[in-house]
């Protein structure tokens, strides 16, 4: 590769590192701003509806996510994160409940499905008529966890960039090194 390709693919990686870099900051405060805005919302909820009666012992004792951050791996080997919502059915419990067959006596009839519990929603916890304090305080947070989820994906984008600067920077003194 001559220098002035190699520098040329330096300038533009490291314009690309810096507009990732730009936008980490730009995200690092949307963050900031949503969880400030989910406490203060919290805060309000706690204060409307009395400091006891929004609190860990509310919390369900079989508490289930709602969310779940998943990764994947792109062609260039960078890793990304998302967030998915969790479906009411995790894979274990998909398949036949027993592993042998029984031989049933008598009519047959349709099994009767068991009531799998749903995803509730963990603001019914707290009451059925919840200020709207404490559903902007779960949407503040649940776009916070989208931000975070970006920032990690983005984070790892900028250490590849890195990382990709630094042979680029070792190849082109070598090549200057060696042209002279």
């Amino acid at each position: 590769m001559a220098v002035p390709d190699l520098r040329a693919e330096l300038d533009s990686l490291l314009l690309q590192l810096l507009r990732d870099l730009e936008e980490l900051e730009a995200k690092r405060t949307a963050l900031n701003a949503r969880v400030e805005e989910g406490w203060f919302s919290l805060s309000k909820a706690r204060y409307s509806m009395g400091a006891k009666s929004v609190g860990p012992l509310q919390y369900s004792s079989r508490m289930e996510p709602q969310v779940c951050v998943s990764t994947s791996e792109a062609q260039n080997g960078l890793q990304k994160f998302w967030v998915v919502r969790a479906s009411a059915q995790t894979p274990e419990e998909v398949g036949p409940r027993d592993a042998a067959l029984r031989r049933r006596k008598g009519p047959t009839r349709t099994p009767e499905p068991d009531p799998s519990p749903a995803l509730q929603d963990p603001l019914n916890w707290f009451g059925i008529l919840v200020p709207h304090s404490l559903r902007q305080a779960q949407a503040s947070f649940r776009e916070g966890l989208q931000l975070a989820a970006d920032m990690a994906s983005l984070q790892i984008r900028i250490n590849w960039g890195q990382n990709q600067l630094r042979g680029l920077q070792e190849k082109l003194k070598q090549l200057e090194l060696g042209a002279t």
